[in-house]
């Protein structure tokens, strides 16, 4: 019995093989997209020096745990000024 007259047969099946090929899908077009950027290194022997061809105008993303934030001075007095 081939794949579609097993769907036609039990209908019920149709909407569980949807969902898995879209979250198949989904992953599998994650993945790529994920490889193709340019935090991702798979070849070594091509580019062995990443940190040397970092754009430094471009915005990078930072993560810090329990930072501890300090007013600003210059913020401070431009905002005693405005009231």
């Amino acid at each position: 019995m081939s794949f579609f007259q097993l769907m036609m047969k039990r209908k019920e099946l149709i909407p569980l093989v949807l969902f898995t090929t879209v979250a198949a899908t989904g992953a599998l077009s994650f993945a790529l997209y994920s490889l193709r950027k340019t935090d991702v290194i798979i070849d070594r022997k091509r580019n062995p020096e990443p940190w040397e061809t970092v754009d430094p105008t471009a915005p990078r993303k930072l993560i810090t745990i329990n930072q501890e934030w300090k007013p600003i001075e210059e913020l401070q007095q431009v905002r005693k000024a405005t009231r």
